[in-house]
């Protein structure tokens, strides 16, 4: 079984950062925890905050910038697939012609 990692979307990501901010009483450890995220995590997501100037910019898988990136990312995906498809071919080839 994989162990997939949690993904958060932008508005979570800014709800999580906004209610650190509302709730300076509770130490980091416990807004981490009643959140279901981990401390590094909410750690990175308030650093990027801060570093652009109060704005939340948050990138992260499945987050891109524009349709062109995204378009670009599913077509490298397909290219793999694909190449990965032709290198099995090339094996199952090799193998059943000798």
């Amino acid at each position: 079984m994989a162990n997939k990692q949690k993904q958060f979307d932008i508005q979570f990501k800014k709800d999580a950062v906004k209610f650190c901010e509302d709730h300076p009483d509770m130490i980091h450890a416990e807004c981490a925890a009643k959140l279901g995220v981990g401390n590094s995590t909410l750690a990175r997501w308030k650093r990027k905050y801060k570093n652009n100037n109060n704005e939340v910019q948050f990138r992260g898988s499945g987050n891109f910038s524009s349709d062109l990136e995204k378009e670009n990312a599913r077509l490298r995906r397909e290219l793999k697939n694909t190449q990965d498809a032709l290198e099995i071919l090339k094996k199952a080839i090799s193998i059943l012609g000798d």
